[in-house]
């Protein structure tokens, strides 16, 4: 019984510990215990590559609230020391005057230091990519969760997982301009044979919208890892309002983005809007305004096969990717974002409509 009590004092002790610190963000990736999730039906992935021995045990993050700044500031992009942060809609990146290779390590460092493992590292794209991971903080911090969790913390889960991807870019000044994009998953319950989802026979992982404030956060707890101190931090975070400069309409019976923004801000942004939504971009030619990505069409109006349908005809062929291009071309200070397919020329099917939609809903 003193035991008990013990362990409860100190399960107390942690939670005050928690909640005065402000605690919001605890990744732990699972490792081997990680669920099988699913990639999103209409995306698809390049193979990857693990070059370095990555250590298994998560490191909490610090507080995850992002402070108000003294005073308003009215510009979007606001800098300290050789870091800045820009921002357009809810999108942001960093703007950094280090040479991209003296980059690398501590930005893989901070990841390895959030509680992550790297699924893809790739030095020589400027890419890496975290695993799915489980933000811990989530999770009720109630006596009894503190008490058993301690021992039993796979009893425990928040049914969502996330990942970051970040792309490291070199600018023509021999600065580095560094995205961070979330891609988040969900479990769900799915009903049996009948249908009936309160029957809660299985569960499935389906994905769930980007999270910007996400993205911002670990934006600005990137920014202390390179020399910014918390307070500025936050408020480089926090300044600047997003304003709408983005809409769909047509051109040559074509479905395109029209951003009021000049080449330089259109580019960057439609590349991070290809990375928060999942297209494999598997090449980018910069001074042709081209991103050559790879799309799955989403299965519509999909019948679940019966038992002997499933029996006889095997595992269905997946669908295989279609290659576009996804072309930024501006005039002064207005850009269209078109697509284009594989050989280059105009593209106006339903693929093109809803790769232009997913492309203006994240640029709002």
């Amino acid at each position: 019984m003193s035991a008990l009590v013990a362990l409860g004092l100190l399960a107390g002790c942690s939670t005050i510990k928690d909640a005065m610190e402000g605690e919001r963000v605890d990744y732990k990736s699972s490792g081997a215990k990680a669920p099988s999730l699913a990639i999103p039906p209409d995306l698809t992935q390049l193979s990857r590559e693990t070059r370095y021995v990555v250590p298994g045990t998560a490191v909490s993050a610090s507080s995850y609230q992002v402070g108000q700044p003294t005073q308003a500031v009215q510009t979007a992009a606001v800098s300290v020391g050789d870091v800045r942060i820009e921002r357009a809609g809810s999108q942001r990146w960093l703007v950094v005057n280090r040479p991209a290779d003296k980059l690398w390590t501590p930005v893989r460092d901070f990841w390895l230091e959030s509680g992550f493992l790297l699924a893809q590292d790739q030095e020589n794209l400027g890419i890496m990519e975290t695993d799915y991971a489980e933000n811990r903080a989530k999770l009720p911090q109630d006596f009894i969760r503190s008490a058993i969790g301690k021992v039993f913390d796979s009893l425990y889960s928040t049914g969502e997982r996330d990942k970051f991807r970040t792309r490291l870019e070199r600018r023509p000044d021999g600065g580095t301009e560094i995205y961070v994009s979330h891609r988040g998953m969900i479990e769900v319950i799915t009903g049996g044979k009948t249908g009936n989802t309160a029957s809660g026979d299985s569960t499935v992982w389906q994905p769930r919208p980007a999270d910007p404030e996400l993205e911002a956060e670990f934006l600005r707890r990137l920014m202390v890892k390179l020399g910014v101190t918390q307070e500025q931090s936050k408020a480089l975070v926090a300044a600047g309002a997003p304003q709408k400069t983005s809409r769909i309409t047509t051109v040559n019976n074509q479905p395109v983005v029209q951003i009021d923004e000049g080449f330089e801000r259109a580019w960057r942004r439609v590349g991070l809007a290809l990375d928060r939504t999942g297209f494999t971009v598997e090449d980018r030619d910069r001074s042709q305004g081209t991103y050559f990505v790879r799309y799955v069409e989403p299965v519509t109006n999909k019948t679940e096969p019966g038992f002997f349908s499933k029996l006889f005809s095997g595992t269905p062929a997946a669908t295989p990717p279609l290659k576009y291009r996804i072309a930024v071309k501006s005039q002064g200070e207005s850009t269209t974002v078109s697509v284009l397919n594989a050989q280059g020329a105009p593209e106006a099917s339903a693929n093109a409509q809803r790769i232009v939609q997913v492309i203006a809903d994240d640029l709002r």
